[in-house]
Protein backbone atom coordinates (compact mmCIF):
# COMPACT_ATOMS: atom_id res chain seq x y z
CA UNK A 1 0.00 0.00 0.00
CA UNK A 2 2.41 2.63 0.64
CA UNK A 3 4.61 1.72 -2.42
CA UNK A 4 1.43 2.42 -4.52
CA UNK A 5 0.73 5.64 -2.40
CA UNK A 6 4.22 6.97 -2.95
CA UNK A 7 3.45 6.07 -7.00
CA UNK A 8 0.63 8.45 -6.59
CA UNK A 9 2.43 11.29 -5.36
CA UNK A 10 4.94 11.14 -8.09
CA UNK A 11 1.90 11.00 -10.31
CA UNK A 12 0.25 13.93 -8.64
CA UNK A 13 3.49 15.57 -8.51
CA UNK A 14 4.07 15.70 -12.29
CA UNK A 15 0.58 16.21 -13.26
CA UNK A 16 0.89 19.78 -11.10
CA UNK A 17 4.30 20.55 -13.06
CA UNK A 18 2.66 20.47 -16.50
CA UNK A 19 0.63 23.42 -15.07
CA UNK A 20 4.05 24.81 -14.23
CA UNK A 21 3.34 24.50 -10.17
CA UNK A 22 5.99 22.52 -8.07
CA UNK A 23 3.96 21.21 -5.15
CA UNK A 24 5.22 19.36 -1.95
CA UNK A 25 4.86 16.14 -0.91
CA UNK A 26 2.08 17.07 1.92
CA UNK A 27 0.35 18.38 -0.68
CA UNK A 28 0.24 15.61 -3.20
CA UNK A 29 -0.49 13.45 0.05
CA UNK A 30 -3.69 15.83 0.49
CA UNK A 31 -4.86 15.69 -3.08
CA UNK A 32 -4.50 11.80 -3.13
CA UNK A 33 -6.12 11.26 0.53
CA UNK A 34 -8.62 13.51 -1.97
CA UNK A 35 -9.54 11.27 -4.15
CA UNK A 36 -9.67 8.07 -1.62
CA UNK A 37 -12.50 10.28 0.15
CA UNK A 38 -14.01 11.25 -3.28
CA UNK A 39 -14.29 7.10 -4.63
CA UNK A 40 -15.20 6.14 -0.93
CA UNK A 41 -18.02 8.66 -0.71
CA UNK A 42 -19.46 8.30 -4.20
CA UNK A 43 -20.53 4.45 -3.38
CA UNK A 44 -23.51 6.45 -0.89
CA UNK A 45 -24.26 9.90 -2.78
CA UNK A 46 -23.74 10.97 -6.19
CA UNK A 47 -20.56 12.83 -6.64
CA UNK A 48 -18.74 12.30 -9.67
CA UNK A 49 -19.11 10.24 -12.93
CA UNK A 50 -14.95 10.11 -13.21
CA UNK A 51 -13.33 7.82 -10.63
CA UNK A 52 -10.23 6.30 -12.26
CA UNK A 53 -7.30 7.90 -10.70
CA UNK A 54 -5.54 8.98 -13.68
CA UNK A 55 -8.40 10.93 -15.11
CA UNK A 56 -9.94 12.61 -11.68
CA UNK A 57 -6.49 13.74 -11.48
CA UNK A 58 -6.24 15.04 -15.27
CA UNK A 59 -9.94 16.32 -15.13
CA UNK A 60 -10.91 17.41 -11.30
CA UNK A 61 -7.92 18.46 -9.76
CA UNK A 62 -5.48 19.56 -12.57
CA UNK A 63 -8.80 21.33 -14.16
CA UNK A 64 -9.55 22.89 -11.22
CA UNK A 65 -6.37 24.38 -10.58
CA UNK A 66 -5.28 25.66 -14.47
CA UNK A 67 -6.79 28.82 -13.44
CA UNK A 68 -3.28 29.94 -12.70
CA UNK A 69 -2.19 29.73 -16.18
CA UNK A 70 -4.28 32.82 -16.72
CA UNK A 71 -3.96 34.83 -13.52
CA UNK A 72 -2.23 35.53 -10.74
CA UNK A 73 -3.62 33.87 -7.75
CA UNK A 74 -1.09 34.92 -5.12
CA UNK A 75 -3.05 38.19 -5.78
CA UNK A 76 -6.55 36.86 -4.20
CA UNK A 77 -7.44 36.91 -0.46
CA UNK A 78 -11.02 35.87 -0.82
CA UNK A 79 -12.86 33.18 -3.27
CA UNK A 80 -15.98 31.78 -3.20
CA UNK A 81 -16.60 28.47 -5.55
CA UNK A 82 -20.73 28.66 -6.43
CA UNK A 83 -22.20 25.10 -7.01
CA UNK A 84 -18.99 23.61 -5.70
CA UNK A 85 -20.35 19.62 -6.07
CA UNK A 86 -17.50 17.51 -4.85
CA UNK A 87 -15.30 20.54 -4.16
CA UNK A 88 -14.48 21.46 -7.84
CA UNK A 89 -12.72 23.64 -8.20
CA UNK A 90 -12.59 25.51 -4.93
CA UNK A 91 -10.76 22.75 -2.73
CA UNK A 92 -7.85 21.91 -5.26
CA UNK A 93 -7.39 25.62 -5.57
CA UNK A 94 -7.13 25.95 -1.63
CA UNK A 95 -4.94 23.09 -1.55
CA UNK A 96 -2.11 24.47 -3.99
CA UNK A 97 -2.87 28.08 -2.51
CA UNK A 98 -3.40 27.71 0.89
CA UNK A 99 -3.52 31.82 1.87
CA UNK A 100 -6.92 31.57 0.32
CA UNK A 101 -10.13 32.15 2.54
CA UNK A 102 -12.53 30.24 0.66
CA UNK A 103 -15.88 29.89 0.63
CA UNK A 104 -17.55 26.35 -0.58
CA UNK A 105 -21.71 26.89 -1.65
CA UNK A 106 -23.66 23.62 -2.48
CA UNK A 107 -27.71 23.78 -2.19
CA UNK A 108 -28.01 19.73 -1.70
CA UNK A 109 -26.77 19.19 2.10
CA UNK A 110 -25.13 15.47 1.29
CA UNK A 111 -22.40 17.42 -0.94
CA UNK A 112 -21.71 19.82 2.46
CA UNK A 113 -21.43 16.76 4.51
CA UNK A 114 -19.06 14.87 2.23
CA UNK A 115 -16.82 18.78 2.01
CA UNK A 116 -17.14 19.10 5.54
CA UNK A 117 -15.47 15.70 6.30
CA UNK A 118 -12.62 16.30 3.87
CA UNK A 119 -12.25 19.49 5.09
CA UNK A 120 -11.42 17.95 8.61
CA UNK A 121 -9.54 15.27 7.01
CA UNK A 122 -7.41 17.26 5.24
CA UNK A 123 -7.01 19.43 8.04
CA UNK A 124 -8.00 22.28 6.02
CA UNK A 125 -8.00 26.28 7.45
CA UNK A 126 -9.79 29.06 6.57
CA UNK A 127 -12.70 27.18 4.32
CA UNK A 128 -16.20 27.18 4.97
CA UNK A 129 -19.11 25.56 3.44
CA UNK A 130 -22.39 27.33 2.47
CA UNK A 131 -25.53 24.72 2.37
CA UNK A 132 -27.94 27.00 -0.23
CA UNK A 133 -29.20 28.79 -3.17
CA UNK A 134 -27.24 30.99 -5.07
CA UNK A 135 -30.31 33.05 -5.19
CA UNK A 136 -30.58 33.54 -1.77
CA UNK A 137 -27.19 33.43 -0.28
CA UNK A 138 -26.41 35.94 -2.79
CA UNK A 139 -28.63 38.35 -0.99
CA UNK A 140 -26.96 37.98 2.54
CA UNK A 141 -25.01 40.93 3.60
CA UNK A 142 -22.01 38.57 5.17
CA UNK A 143 -21.32 36.97 1.84
CA UNK A 144 -22.92 39.97 -0.81
CA UNK A 145 -19.91 41.64 -2.42
CA UNK A 146 -17.59 39.99 -0.10
CA UNK A 147 -15.10 38.63 -2.26
CA UNK A 148 -12.04 39.09 -4.52
CA UNK A 149 -12.68 36.19 -6.76
CA UNK A 150 -15.79 33.94 -7.40
CA UNK A 151 -15.51 31.05 -9.33
CA UNK A 152 -17.96 28.15 -10.86
CA UNK A 153 -17.61 24.61 -13.17
CA UNK A 154 -21.33 24.58 -12.65
CA UNK A 155 -23.11 23.40 -15.69
CA UNK A 156 -25.30 26.24 -16.48
CA UNK A 157 -25.56 29.13 -19.37
CA UNK A 158 -23.06 31.94 -18.83
CA UNK A 159 -25.87 34.43 -18.59
CA UNK A 160 -27.41 32.29 -15.46
CA UNK A 161 -24.19 31.62 -14.12
CA UNK A 162 -23.54 35.49 -14.05
CA UNK A 163 -27.13 36.37 -12.60
CA UNK A 164 -25.17 33.93 -9.96
CA UNK A 165 -22.31 34.66 -8.98
CA UNK A 166 -21.27 38.47 -9.93
CA UNK A 167 -23.46 39.28 -6.75
CA UNK A 168 -20.84 38.00 -4.02
CA UNK A 169 -17.77 39.67 -6.40
CA UNK A 170 -16.34 43.21 -5.12
CA UNK A 171 -16.22 45.80 -6.48
CA UNK A 172 -12.71 45.12 -9.37
CA UNK A 173 -13.49 41.72 -8.37
CA UNK A 174 -13.50 38.65 -10.52
CA UNK A 175 -15.99 35.99 -11.17
CA UNK A 176 -14.52 33.16 -13.63
CA UNK A 177 -16.83 30.93 -15.12
CA UNK A 178 -15.01 27.19 -16.14
CA UNK A 179 -16.68 26.86 -20.04
CA UNK A 180 -15.84 24.01 -22.25
CA UNK A 181 -16.76 24.22 -26.23
CA UNK A 182 -17.95 26.57 -28.19
CA UNK A 183 -18.77 29.81 -25.86
CA UNK A 184 -19.21 32.52 -28.38
CA UNK A 185 -22.83 32.07 -28.55
CA UNK A 186 -22.84 32.14 -24.85
CA UNK A 187 -21.04 35.06 -24.50
CA UNK A 188 -22.94 37.00 -27.11
CA UNK A 189 -26.03 36.01 -25.30
CA UNK A 190 -24.48 37.75 -22.36
CA UNK A 191 -24.56 41.00 -23.11
CA UNK A 192 -27.71 42.45 -21.66
CA UNK A 193 -26.73 40.33 -18.35
CA UNK A 194 -23.43 42.48 -18.57
CA UNK A 195 -24.96 45.85 -18.39
CA UNK A 196 -27.91 44.82 -15.76
CA UNK A 197 -25.70 43.17 -13.53
CA UNK A 198 -23.11 46.07 -13.75
CA UNK A 199 -19.95 43.97 -14.80
CA UNK A 200 -17.91 43.22 -18.27
CA UNK A 201 -16.54 40.09 -19.92
CA UNK A 202 -12.97 41.22 -19.23
CA UNK A 203 -11.46 38.40 -21.67
CA UNK A 204 -12.04 34.67 -22.46
CA UNK A 205 -8.37 32.63 -22.12
CA UNK A 206 -8.39 29.13 -23.58
CA UNK A 207 -5.85 26.68 -22.58
CA UNK A 208 -5.10 23.15 -23.14
CA UNK A 209 -4.91 20.69 -20.35
CA UNK A 210 -1.28 19.30 -19.95
CA UNK A 211 -0.81 16.16 -22.02
CA UNK A 212 -4.64 15.70 -23.04
CA UNK A 213 -6.88 17.69 -25.63
CA UNK A 214 -8.93 18.70 -23.27
CA UNK A 215 -10.09 22.49 -23.76
CA UNK A 216 -10.74 24.75 -20.86
CA UNK A 217 -12.04 28.14 -21.42
CA UNK A 218 -12.14 30.38 -18.54
CA UNK A 219 -14.66 33.61 -19.01
CA UNK A 220 -13.16 36.71 -17.69
CA UNK A 221 -15.61 38.93 -15.40
CA UNK A 222 -14.65 41.63 -13.92
CA UNK A 223 -17.47 43.64 -11.45
CA UNK A 224 -17.63 47.45 -12.19
CA UNK A 225 -20.08 48.94 -10.06
CA UNK A 226 -22.35 48.30 -7.21
CA UNK A 227 -25.50 45.54 -7.95
CA UNK A 228 -28.89 47.04 -7.73
CA UNK A 229 -30.50 44.99 -4.44
CA UNK A 230 -33.21 43.43 -6.43
CA UNK A 231 -30.49 40.94 -8.32
CA UNK A 232 -30.43 38.02 -7.92
CA UNK A 233 -33.99 37.36 -8.55
CA UNK A 234 -35.90 35.00 -6.22
CA UNK A 235 -34.90 31.23 -6.44
CA UNK A 236 -35.67 29.55 -9.95
CA UNK A 237 -36.15 33.12 -11.87
CA UNK A 238 -32.65 33.25 -13.09
CA UNK A 239 -32.37 29.61 -14.84
CA UNK A 240 -35.94 30.43 -15.86
CA UNK A 241 -36.23 33.16 -17.13
CA UNK A 242 -32.41 34.33 -18.09
CA UNK A 243 -31.51 38.17 -18.07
Amino acid sequence: MEGYVIEARKKIEAAFEGLHLKISDEQADKFYQYYRLLIEWNEKINLTAITDFNQVLLKHFIDSCALCRVMDLSEENTLIDVGTGAGFPGLPLKIVFPHLNVTLLDSLNKRISFLNHVIKELALENVETVHGRAEEIGRQARYRENYDLCVSRAVASLTVLMEYCVPFVKIGGLFVSYKSGEIDEETEQAQRAEEILRCQIDSIQKITLPESDVLRSFVMVKKKDVLENKYPRRAGLPSKKPL
